[in-house]
């Protein structure tokens, strides 16, 4: 694996955009004191090597109309042939399953849900995601409150 050099001009990059992903690269290059051409070429090293993988807003989706986030631990069916490819494919078509982590453990898979309330939930959970012929045990958690949530990695100073 190529690890690539970085240094204080490079850090500076990524925790600025990591505050604020819509700085111009005008306004970038100045809050890192770099020239814009310099900017410029050195955001396209950090996107080509990986460093930078999207840019992206986030929404509110309490206030867009999914109040509820719940986690769902998933046992897939073992036995079946390409059951682990027809899982992740299936997964993938549902916009309600906003994150899939495949862990080590009792469960196969944990998957962040939301939904608009308990009623649309139950539903999901018991129309979709239950009917999948992978499926073979799942367990839910609803959020209660969300404690702590860092969109940002921990950069050096």
């Amino acid at each position: 694996m190529n690890q690539i050099e970085l240094d204080c001009y490079d850090w500076r990059l990524l925790r600025a955009l990591q505050s604020n992903a819509r700085l111009t690269n005008v306004a970038l290059s100045e809050q890192v004191n770099l020239s814009p051409s310099q900017c410029s070429r050195r955001l396209q090293r950090l996107e080509q090597n990986n460093l930078i993988e999207a840019y992206f807003t986030q929404l509110n989706a309490s206030k867009l109309g999914y109040p509820i986030t719940s986690f769902v631990s998933i046992i897939i069916e073992k036995n079946l042939k390409g059951s682990d490819k027809a899982f992740k494919e299936a997964i993938n078509t549902i916009p309600q399953i906003l994150e899939c982590y495949s862990i080590s453990g009792e469960a196969d898979y944990w998957l962040r849900i939301i939904s608009e309330d308990l009623p649309s939930l139950s539903t999901f959970l018991d129309e979709s995601l239950s009917t999948l012929p992978c499926i073979r045990d799942y367990t839910s958690t609803i959020v209660l409150n969300r404690i702590k949530h860092a969109p940002s990695i921990p950069l050096p100073n």
